[in-house]
């Protein structure tokens, strides 16, 4: 696996595990560029299952993990385009990046997601896909689609609700309030708490753990207990694009973008 450093994100395989970086400032927000790198990212790693055993994602971006889709570059699209144009290329964005998801959700290899900080919104759920989640104690998950009038559009909804118990998927939904790493290990989708500057390290003793075990078992073993929701995934596609049509969308869109906070997704 050729080792590789682009605008958005990098990637090497080193000992059997595959480590790959985000680093797109301000917080690794997911829009056309990231996407197309990642979509490089699964042709390659597809390549490579039979030389790796792991997988983790992590940030090299102080601030967080990733604080989850570029909204200015969707607010740009909406201003662009036409409605129903603008519409199109939401769900084209969705079904690239859940095509993306899908792929590493499904790997046969373990992922581990190293995060800390932001973690919100798709960044939530870039760690969702991942078999394992270590997180610093300063992390913080959430999904703020809400203030947007939208619901999340990556994945999270299935996710969670194969994760979770429901009251927690509704709480997260519903509220838009963010939980803490410690609140997010009570309730079973952190695996491990770790210190500042720690989930990296961690990370990667486990996955040398990892490749100590046969990993024939691993993958019969992941695919057993983790099903992937496919029809729940497509449907929550749709809704997201029903709701984007609406104009409290646009509304949401524009103050979060003419918002002179340092960072107007936190809460």
């Amino acid at each position: 696996m050729e080792s590789f450093r682009g605008k958005a994100l990098s990637w090497e395989l080193k000992n059997g595990v595959v480590e790959l970086a985000l680093h797109r400032a301000p917080c690794n927000e997911i829009g056309s560029l990231t996407l197309e790198e990642l979509e490089q990212f699964v042709k390659v790693l597809e390549r490579v299952t039979n030389e790796a055993h792991a997988l983790i994602i992590c940030s090299e971006i102080e601030a967080g993990f990733c604080a989850g889709a570029d909204l200015r570059e969707l607010h740009w699209r909406s201003q662009q385009m036409e409605r129903k144009d603008a519409a199109r290329g939401v769900r084209d964005f969705l079904e690239r990046i859940h095509r993306v998801l899908n792929l590493i959700d499904a790997s046969p290899l373990t992922t581990i997601a190293a995060v800390h900080g932001v973690t919100f919104g798709g960044g939530f759920e870039l760690a969702l896909v991942c078999d394992l989640i270590i997180a610093d104690k300063m992390a913080r998950f959430c999904f703020p689609e809400l203030r947007l009038g939208l619901i999340p559009g990556f994945g999270g909804i299935p996710r969670l609700k194969r994760d979770l118990g429901n009251a927690v998927v509704r709480d997260l939904l519903l509220t838009g309030r963010s939980f803490n790493a410690t609140k997010m290990q009570q309730v079973g989708l952190v695996s491990q708490v770790v210190g500042e500057g720690e989930p990296l390290r961690v990370a990667r003793a486990t996955a040398v753990q990892l490749g100590k075990f046969d990993r024939r078992t691993a993958v019969a073993a992941k695919r057993f207990i983790k099903p992937i929701p496919y029809e729940e995934l497509r449907k929550e596609i749709d809704v997201f694009c029903e709701l984007f049509a609406e104009p409290a969308v646009e509304a949401g869109l524009r103050k979060f973008v003419e918002s002179e906070e340092a960072q107007p997704y936190l809460p």
